[in-house]
């Protein structure tokens, strides 16, 4: 039944578009020609299946996208739109017998319009190689925690990460350990983020520059588009800002500053990694984690996307899961426990 619905629709719009349907339905395709109506049983046919893409290079062809999942202004809308669709329809959480019906005018409307439209060949793009931190800081076999300095405070977020900072550092005290932190943020963006929280923090608040020292109540946010690394001169602790590629598709990336930190610091550092999409910081928090480090993650429901934390407790990477009002707190408690045992780990 849905077929004959769809083919009466593609009829009305003589076969000169393709339209791209999502969401568990399942259409009867028209014969090899210009327009078909393809179906799909992933929730989606462009999130699964790179069909607008793939049509787009083989046989170029007017797409209009209709899923429940590409609503206006979502990724997979504009991801879409990029692959080529001419036009992207939502579709209602109601039966398809009933879209269908209700909405055939708008359906025609944005078949015919597709079919209006000049399509050309799209050229196959080399996929962009997925880097991790050894791109930028090759790891060492062991950590250098003899002798290294009282203690680092480790942060990376993300997506919601602006907020779960200002709540983080406004809860820090002035005799704080050192902290660093890497925010997913674009160039130009840090400096002035850094100097509003300064303004609203007991402790210092800088955007890090290459060679800035790590000290006592201060903490250093890296640079948009710079990596960031901590590294020891003696006693002290100073922080290297690199050029180099995207890793795990960032820069700054926290697996780079969480790499830097484990063989820098060791056992005497605490990772924290906050809200935040994908998985940046999950393999530089495990890298913590086997140096020794204690590690925590902001738990799910203070999290604006349980991306980043989800992904560093699924690879074991993770000591203690907490709220984010209290990771301050947290990490704080885990540093005077350390402190209380400087003097075992320094005859280690």
């Amino acid at each position: 039944m849905h077929g004959q619905i769809i083919s009466r629709i593609l009829l009305s719009a003589t076969f000169l578009a393709s339209v791209v349907i999502g969401a568990n339905v399942t259409a009867q395709t028209a014969p090899s020609a210009p327009g078909q109506a393809r179906g799909s049983q992933n929730h989606a046919a462009v999130e699964q299946n790179p069909a607008c893409q793939k049509i787009m290079q083989e046989m170029p062809t007017p797409v209009v996208v209709c899923s429940g999942l590409a609503a206006r202004g979502t990724e997979l809308a504009l991801r879409a739109l990029e692959e080529g669709a001419v036009e992207v329809i939502t579709k209602p959480k109601v039966g398809v017998r009933d879209f269908l019906h209700e909405s055939a005018v708008t359906l025609v409307d944005a078949v015919w319009s597709a079919s209006q439209a000049h399509v050309r060949p799209r050229p196959v793009m080399a996929a962009v190689p997925r880097l991790t931190a050894d791109a930028v800081l090759p790891r060492k076999a062991r950590s250098q925690v003899a002798g290294a300095p009282n203690g680092v405070i480790a942060v990376g977020a993300s997506t919601g990460g602006t907020e779960a900072l200002r709540v983080f550092l406004t809860a820090m005290p002035s005799d704080c350990p050192p902290i660093v932190i890497v925010q997913h943020m674009p160039e130009g963006f840090t400096r002035a983020f850094a100097e509003r929280l300064n303004k609203e923090c007991t402790i210092e608040v800088e955007e890090a520059r290459d060679g800035s020292r790590l000290q006592t109540g201060k903490a250093l946010i890296a640079a948009g588009n710079r990596h960031m690394v901590v590294n020891r001169s003696g006693e002290g602790l100073f922080v290297q800002i690199l050029d180099g590629p995207l890793v795990s598709r960032h820069r700054p990336s926290v697996d780079v500053l969480f790499r830097s930190v484990a063989v820098s610091v060791g056992a005497k550092a605490v990772g924290v990694i906050m809200t935040g999409m994908g998985d940046d910081g999950a393999q530089g928090l495990g890298e913590m984690n086997e140096a020794g480090a204690a590690t925590i993650a902001q738990d799910e429901a203070s999290c604006i996307v349980f991306g980043m934390p989800k992904e560093a407790i699924a690879r074991g990477a993770v000591n203690l899961v907490v709220p984010l009002e209290r990771i301050a707190s947290a990490a704080l408690n885990v540093q005077n426990g350390w402190a209380g045992r400087k003097e075992e780990l320094q005859k280690r």
